[in-house]
């Protein structure tokens, strides 16, 4: 038995496509390989005129196959509008997202950061934590909150929160497979030194790994831990 075998039913909740792969897509495969149920929940989808229909439908696709290359259990949709969740009624945001929550009812959550400087992260932070308050024997045992290249470390610290792990999950062995799910995100993928490139993913695991003496590493910070 490992610590792994304490996390039960996982769920990974993404502002948009691709946030769960860089936060979260080397933790995700090493999950999958033991055997553990992990369901990726996607908040928002794009939504014409701001994006094309053809461009909604391949990043839709390239999700798809980053998840079947990850291992994900069942991928959940809310089709919220990408970009513009600013624009809804917070109470509508926290009833979708919730109600989401609740059915698939997991023990371990991961949620974007709320310091994180695109607006549509922050919303579904907050929305999340709503869903999550520990009301009731099924609400999650244990919340972290993940890092997004070009979203958590692009806002303003100390005038902002700062993201600071206290949970690291060794991604050695996946994160080559993290890697090769990214690649599916053709429409997504820059070259380096943008941050969404695969050069900067691999050094982030590298430096994520390195700080704990480990080959590779994606960095989490914990917010609950309830111990039954």
């Amino acid at each position: 038995m490992t610590v792994f075998s304490e996390l039960g039913k996982v769920l990974v909740v993404a502002p948009h496509p691709d946030d769960e792969v860089l936060g979260c897509g080397g933790s995700i495969a090493r999950f999958a390989k033991l055997g553990i149920e992990v369901h990726v929940l996607v908040a928002t989808q794009g939504q014409p005129p701001l994006f094309s229909k053809e461009d909604i439908e391949q990043v839709r696709n390239e999700m798809l196959a980053a998840h079947t290359v990850l291992g994900v259990t069942r991928t959940h949709h809310l089709n919220l509008p990408a970009a513009q969740l600013g624009t809804k009624e917070m109470a509508e945001i926290n009833a979708q997202i919730g109600e989401a929550i609740e059915a698939i009812s997991p023990d371990t959550i991961f949620l974007p950061f709320a310091g994180d400087i695109h607006v549509d992260h922050k919303i579904v932070f907050d929305a999340a934590m709503v869903a999550v308050r520990p009301r009731h024997d099924k609400a999650p045992r244990t919340v972290l909150c993940y890092e997004t290249l070009s979203e958590t470390n692009w806002y303003a610290p100390p005038s902002t929160p700062a993201f600071m792990p206290n949970v690291f999950i060794d991604i050695a062995e996946t994160l080559a497979t993290k890697i090769e799910a990214f690649r599916e995100f053709e429409s997504q993928v820059r070259a380096f030194p943008e941050e969404r490139s695969i050069e900067a993913i691999e050094a982030l695991a590298r430096t994520r790994g390195a700080t704990n003496h480990l080959f590779a590493a994606e960095a989490f910070m914990n917010i609950r831990q309830i111990l039954r």
